[in-house]
């Protein structure tokens, strides 16, 4: 539920629901986010230049020449955007991953700390149904949950300057996929080969959030010759 709605600035407005990181209260952001995007397409919204979903809340930037932030405050309080649908929209995505010692950078401080072998950790990241909570950091990345509390990981304490494109790494309940060559502090597990950004594509993130991944394990024979659609 909507808890809150602030200004940032002059053109921009936060829109808050609460505190709590859960599939329910993103669920919430993602069908405000849906809801907006579609007003925007019918021309129902003017003024919109980019909406962000978090965890738990819609960051909405607007060209003030166009819409006044009192005006889309109130449109927005006075929407019912609850029945906006998320299953049109949303999408489960398959993405391969080599488990090899080569890519996962960290699965011996994986070990140490989950007290688990390699072929557990692997195992229960393969079980697991990842959701997408949000894009960002940089275009394409995913912040994906919910890991188990039995992989549950602190950042490393030295950030790495520099990570592989593909890199999937985990800290905490969560997991995420490092689109482009970046710095990074997760916990490296494996790497894909996956694009997740394709500039020259309509839809260039193949990744939205309230989308659904689960991994296929493949060897790096297979992670060297995969080729992307």
């Amino acid at each position: 539920m909507l808890k809150k709605i602030r200004n940032i600035g002059d053109c921009g407005i936060s829109c808050d629901f609460g505190d709590e990181v859960s599939k329910k209260t993103n669920r919430e952001v993602i069908k405000l986010f849906n809801f907006i995007m579609e007003a925007t397409k019918n021309k129902k919204l003017k003024g919109i230049l980019n909406s962000t979903p978090s965890y738990n809340k819609l960051i909405i930037n607007f060209d003030l020449a166009k819409v006044k932030s009192k005006e889309l405050i109130e449109f927005i309080n006075s929407s019912d955007y609850s029945k906006t649908t998320l299953l049109e929209k949303n999408k489960n995505v398959e993405i391969p991953i080599c488990y090899d010692e080569e890519f996962a950078l960290d699965i011996k401080r994986l070990e140490s700390k989950t007290k688990l072998s390699f072929k557990e950790i692997v195992d229960k990241h393969l079980k697991t149904n990842f959701f997408v909570y949000m894009i960002g950091f940089v275009p394409g990345h995913p912040f994906m949950g919910d890991l188990g509390k039995e992989l549950e990981i602190d950042r490393l304490e030295t950030p790495r300057v520099r990570l592989p494109k593909g890199s999937v790494g985990v800290v905490e309940k969560f997991c995420n996929i490092y689109s482009f060559e970046s710095p990074g502090g997760w916990n490296i597990i494996g790497k894909t080969p996956f694009d997740l950004f394709d500039i020259n594509k309509k839809d260039p993130s193949k990744l939205l959030p309230g989308d659904t991944v689960k991994f296929k394990s493949i060897s790096k024979k297979e992670l060297l010759t995969f080729k992307n659609e």
